[in-house]
């Protein structure tokens, strides 16, 4: 028996927003001060650090549970499964839906019982829900389902990643720039095929970094704005993820089974691309190697960061060929990895 990936299915927003539209935007500091540099420089030097020239934003019309809904009637189709026989629908996202405009964000009911509602399935044994884990949300829910199957009480689960993180960006934080809209899904069930989920790696540090990712005022101190906005500490969280990701994807390796040299694809978060980059060269330097090159495909330029959706969104790009330069095919050792708002990690080591 291995628990795979039957179906996959991703989606991506048709609205376009390119780094030249905030050349207009009043950035400022956190204090409320002026940045010392005009937005030119700003933009420049971001597109440098992060590698986003543009991103995507969701519609108007709609939420974050929309997009897990495209994404999900997609992998339930290239799965060619009836949705009435799935066990679980997990869901991972961060911040629920959030109306265009809107102040306050709904959580109730959930976005894994909503997404339910949208795909018309009638089966109550068919259990949904919400996992809150950060950028690894998605990760985390593929761990989740496998160890379901494992246990005996489901044999198909869906699993999504879904954000509308244009939403809850506050225009007056340069950060701002970093975020997009999107979903990605995939349907993990048990089969008499060999591979699948090989092993896996979790971890929350909470003691000091718990808040490095939180929910804070406009940079507009003297705005009457209530709302609250995604924030972070960049520096912290860069710092963070060099340490620490890189020896949780070492250890997740080793209980593979598997070598470094086995690996054809790191399939990591798409946060940051110098961040990235940098944390898959010091994971290959933990085996005194050079990062193979080609062996970490990257959609942020074109797509931003949609946090939970970024790995079951490049891995459906992938597997539709139509990430150029990319392939998986059968046999192929590769890993997903992130790390997110917590501070939390994960790993996963599959094999096609």
């Amino acid at each position: 028996m291995a628990i795979r990936i039957t179906g996959t299915g991703s989606y991506i927003p048709n609205s376009i927003a390119r780094n030249d539209d905030f050349k207009k935007h009043e950035f400022l500091n956190s204090d409320g001060s002026t940045l010392n540099q005009n937005n030119e420089i700003i933009i420049e030097k971001f597109k440098a650090i992060t590698g986003i020239g543009e991103r995507r934003y969701a519609d108007n019309d709609l939420n974050t549970s929309d997009l897990g809904f495209f994404a999900a009637q997609k992998a339930i189709a290239d799965a060619h499964i009836d949705p009435e026989t799935l066990d679980y629908i997990i869901v991972g996202h961060n911040y629920g839906d959030v109306n265009h405009n809107h102040e306050q964000s709904d959580t109730v009911p959930s976005i894994g019982s909503r997404i339910k509602h949208l795909l018309g399935i009638k089966n109550p044994k068919c259990v949904a829900f919400d996992l809150l884990f950060g950028c690894p949300g998605w990760n985390e829910g593929l761990i989740h389902a496998n160890a379901f199957i494992k246990a005996g009480i489901a044999k198909k689960c869906l699993v999504i990643g879904t954000e509308a993180l244009s939403r809850v960006i506050d225009k007056h934080d340069r950060d701002s720039m970093i975020y997009s809209d999107g979903a990605g899904a995939v349907i993990l069930e048990e089969t008499d095929q060999a591979g699948g989920i090989i092993s896996h790696e979790s971890a929350t540090y909470a003691l000091d970094e718990a808040h490095f990712i939180f929910f804070g005022a406009t940079n507009n101190t003297a705005s009457a704005d209530q709302r609250r906005y995604i924030k972070m500490y960049g520096r912290k969280i860069y710092e963070f993820a060099l340490k620490n990701v890189p020896l949780a994807m070492k250890s997740c390796l080793e209980k593979s089974g598997y070598g470094i040299t086995d690996l054809k694809k790191i399939l990591i978060h798409q946060a940051n691309e110098k961040m990235d980059e940098a944390i898959v060269q010091r994971f290959y330097k933990l085996y005194n190697m050079e990062m193979p090159a080609n062996i970490m495909p990257m959609t942020i330029n074109k797509l931003g960061n949609s946090s939970v959706a970024t790995i079951p969104t490049l891995l459906d790009l992938i597997l539709k060929g139509k990430l150029k330069g990319h392939s998986i095919n059968e046999g192929d050792v590769i890993m997903f990895a992130s790390v997110g708002a917590g501070m939390n990690i994960n790993a996963i080591v599959y094999k096609y």
